[in-house]
């Protein structure tokens, strides 16, 4: 079983983050947001391969699922302004 916040620090060491969040209490299973420059000009689908690259094997193993909401830094301004 794999704790949130070392999927978290897996993320963060592969992959340029200006936001990152993952949570999960089951050890297998987790949902997060992740906000990279790196996603700039990718599609969805890149942008959520750029991070399940950073977690390697233990995608489809010890991390049975990974949802994920992507977005550039500019889509989270944006959606950081909706919010309010």
């Amino acid at each position: 079983m794999f704790p949130a916040n070392e999927v978290e620090r897996l993320i963060r060491e592969g992959l340029a983050c200006d936001y990152l969040k993952i949570e999960g209490d089951d050890g297998t299973h987790f949902s997060g947001i992740v906000v990279s420059a790196v996603f700039e000009g990718k599609p969805r689908v890149r942008q959520h391969q750029a991070v399940y690259a950073t977690l390697g094997k233990l995608m489809g193993n010890e991390i049975h699922a990974l949802q994920l909401s992507t977005y550039t830094p500019a889509q989270w301004a944006a959606f950081q302004k909706e919010l309010g």
